[in-house]
């Protein structure tokens, strides 16, 4: 749907998205994209920041785009701070590097998509429209069924164990049992396919 901001609209009637990524080309483009769309929205580039700017908004934005990896931090942490301000927003998640695990953590922690990139507008604005409330079955997310090869099944363990010490690599390493250079080395590769 496209629409232009006129002056007339009220500030209460204008959409609005918070964008935390901590890559600024990428927020820029979609914050560009969202204009052209007549969306106002508020940059973040990291978990403290996103939480200063959506306190300070006025009115509050109703759509978040989260990157899962801010800088070494797992942005689904950031999920449910933000929904403990205003339990109305709506948030998807991005990330390079999607796993079955991220996504139902996702889930769980109240978002209410998962999309990976590259996406574009469309399919940003079609992920918080694909659902019709707050919340989301787990059934309804898109999982692949194939049998995943071991190296799979070790990446999302991995991904797994970071989301759960909340992106901490020094954390996640004692968890795992290995020595924290390996773990970032295992992190650096792309994820294995199925």
């Amino acid at each position: 749907m496209n629409y232009h901001v006129g002056m007339s609209k009220t500030l209460s009637t204008i959409k609005s998205y918070l964008i935390v990524d901590d890559d600024s080309i990428f927020t820029g483009i979609l914050s560009r994209a969202l204009k052209r769309h007549g969306i106002e929205s508020i940059i973040a580039h990291s978990q403290e920041e996103a939480i200063i700017q959506f306190n300070e908004a006025n009115p509050k934005p109703e759509h978040a785009v989260i990157d899962l990896n801010l800088n070494g931090e797992s942005g689904l942490s950031l999920i449910p701070k933000l929904l403990n301000i205003d339990p109305k927003l709506k948030a998807i998640v991005m990330t390079g590097y999607s796993s079955i695990a991220t996504t139902v953590e996702a889930m769980k922690l109240g978002a209410i998509n998962y999309l990976c990139k590259p996406a574009d507008i469309n399919e940003i604005m079609r992920a918080f429209n694909d659902v019709s409330s707050h919340s989301i079955s787990l059934n309804a997310v898109n999982l692949d069924v194939q049998r995943p090869s071991i190296d799979r099944i070790e990446w999302e363990y991995i991904q797994k164990a970071l989301a759960d010490n909340d992106g901490n690599i020094s954390a996640t390493a004692r968890s795992l049992g290995m020595h924290r250079r390996t773990l970032q080395r295992k992190l650096q590769k792309k994820p294995a396919r199925s």
